[in-house]
């Protein structure tokens, strides 16, 4: 299979945003990689998740607050090739929302797709935070589900912003999410219209691991839940990830180490990320954004996958961050 490769450079992010594939250059091997980044333009934020046999990613759009008012979508069947699907949602299907539309997480139910954004920065007293968006295909177009915030005020000094809609193995869906260096997580429900109270009547949990900024993701292996988060600061070279590991989605959790982070020969602020795991295999990848070398606009940022590798004992490695990405998986 042949396709173009498109460079990983700042031309790239002016290219023309129709749908599009690209692959990087054979090697000596001939095995066909993804090049990083994944796609042109400044995104970031990236929720990866794999719908059928496609891989989509729903990133940030990355520019200044005003300028965040929609968000677009990437699908691929083979983590090389990526087609773009523009504006998904905008704020003129979010009455409520305003600007600044953050780090989307997805979820397939009942045939349909709900997508859950942070909108407006939202502070104390504010109109914004956490909502949802629904519609009948992954690439959209999505419409506003509730018509206002599902979490729209602060929470044990967690700002309503980064949600990662997580579902457990009994079926039950849970929302983690914070900024602020503060982590709630919440029971959705069934329909997730609302959310549901703990069985001790509380509605939130603070689950705050040490060092903890945002950008929140959990995930199971070996019956273990994995929770990671980004710490540093954002548009800073320090931006990077971290893990702990407990029996239950509530944790507790310690935080175990650092995973993913710059690498100054290769890009930095590599942080904000998400995983996928190939269907029926346990082979692993990362996807994340980080800012190329001599980038200093805080928004310059850009979404890249590399391979997200365990020991025999189930302890994350320290993730490689490449250009040259990953080779082609068929889902």
């Amino acid at each position: 299979m042949k396709c173009l490769l498109f460079a990983a450079s700042l031309a790239a992010s002016l290219l023309p945003r129709a749908a599009f594939s690209q692959s990087a250059s054979p090697t000596k091997t001939s095995t066909v990689r993804s090049g990083n980044p994944l796609f042109p333009g400044w995104y970031a934020d990236p929720e990866a998740t794999i719908f059928g046999r496609q891989c989509w990613i729903y990133p940030t759009y990355s520019a200044p607050y005003k300028e965040q008012v929609f968000m677009d979508a990437f699908s691929s069947p083979d983590l090389v090739h990526w087609t773009k699907h523009p504006r998904i949602i905008d704020t003129a299907s979010v009455k409520w929302a305003r600007r600044a539309l953050w780090a989307p997480s997805i979820v397939q139910k009942d045939q349909r797709y709900y997508l859950f954004f942070g909108a407006n920065d939202v502070h104390e007293g504010e109109v914004g935070g956490i909502g949802v968006a629904v519609a009948d295909r992954p690439e959209g177009p999505f419409r506003d589900y509730l018509g206002k915030p599902l979490i729209g005020t602060i929470q044990n000094g967690a700002q309503p912003i980064d949600q990662f809609a997580f579902r457990d193995t009994d079926g039950q869906y849970y929302l983690i999410y914070g900024g602020w260096s503060h982590c709630n997580i919440t029971r959705l429900k069934p329909d997730f219209t609302g959310l549901l109270p703990f069985p001790d009547g509380s509605t939130y949990k603070e689950i705050t691991p040490e060092h903890y900024v945002e950008g929140p993701f959990m995930f199971r292996r070996g019956g273990k839940y994995y929770f990671m988060w980004s710490e540093g600061g954002w548009g800073l070279p320090d931006y990077s990830v971290a893990y702990a590991v407990a029996d239950s989605p509530l944790g507790p959790f310690r935080r175990v180490g650092k995973i993913l982070q710059q690498d100054p020969a290769v890009a930095t602020g590599a942080g904000h990320h998400s995983v996928i795991q190939v269907p029926g295999k346990d082979e692993w990848y990362i996807v994340y954004h980080r800012r190329p070398l001599g980038e200093t606009d805080h928004n310059h940022r850009v979404t890249c996958i590399d391979k997200l590798v365990f020991d025999a004992h189930g302890r994350i490695q320290p993730v490689k961050i490449t250009t040259e990405g990953v080779a082609a998986q068929k889902l």
